[in-house]
């Protein structure tokens, strides 16, 4: 029986791999990615981050939105936090939380465009 998943014979085109790693991200910054991915993989986090994509909100309002304590969510967002995935900001006795930039909303709606597409197929 043949294996599709691996080639054949052992024939490594140099120029290719030459190519792809002369364009390949550091280590440093593979890793960073990395984090921000296995961040984004908890669904309690993703929903967090879709919740403020669309509007910002304080602590309480983020765990009535998404149906988790508030205790879970403020553990949730000081990761966000520290990966730099969202940012607050304090108003009296409040803290508001929002998105830090564009880039992750843009992941977030590219990635549920491929989800979407998927199912439709």
């Amino acid at each position: 029986m043949e294996n599709l998943e691996t080639c054949a014979v052992k024939l490594i085109d140099q120029e290719k791999v030459n190519r792809v790693v002369s364009c390949l991200a550091d280590l440093d910054t593979t890793e960073s990615m990395s984090g921000i991915f296995k961040a984004l993989a908890d669904p309690t986090r993703l929903r967090i981050v879709q919740a403020l994509i669309l509007e910002e909100l304080c602590v309480c309002d983020i765990s009535a939105a998404i149906d988790v304590s508030i205790s879970a969510t403020s553990h949730q967002l000081r990761l966000l936090r520290n990966l730099r995935i969202v940012k607050n900001r304090k108003e009296g006795k409040m803290v508001f939380y929002s998105i830090n930039d564009d880039h992750i909303q843009a992941l977030i709606n590219l990635t549920s465009e491929h989800v979407m597409e998927e199912k439709n197929n």
